[in-house]
């Protein structure tokens, strides 16, 4: 049997561990009947809270009231908020509501 490359580092030095396959170099771990996809390619995919892939430019509304932080704003359940764009981090949607920029985390929204 042929060694596998890491799909992390693309050394050749790795080991079959139960269903997995692990490198013995950078210590990446990734399932060993798959293709080596590293697990950062299912990461940039954002899902709303019932589970649809969202992309840019798509329409979403508020699934529950929202306090902004600093504020005495509150964005309403309900609110329709148009051509969303989708960034990297923690606060996965970038959009503006009534004008204002704002960056909303994917499991507070749901795909209109």
């Amino acid at each position: 049997m042929s060694t596998i490359p890491c799909p992390q580092c693309t050394l050749e030095n790795t080991y079959q561990d139960g269903p997995n396959l692990v490198c013995a170099d950078c210590g990446y771990e990734w399932p060993a009947g798959g293709e080596g996809k590293a697990q950062d390619e299912d990461d940039d995919q954002v899902r709303d809270a019932n589970g649809n892939l969202l992309e840019n430019g798509d329409t979403v509304v508020l699934i529950k009231d929202l306090k902004v932080k600093g504020s005495s704003i509150t964005l309403k359940q309900g609110t329709k908020i148009k051509g969303i764009r989708l960034v990297g981090g923690d606060h996965e949607v970038d959009c503006k509501v009534e004008g204002s920029p704002f960056m909303l985390k994917a499991c507070y929204l749901r795909k209109a």
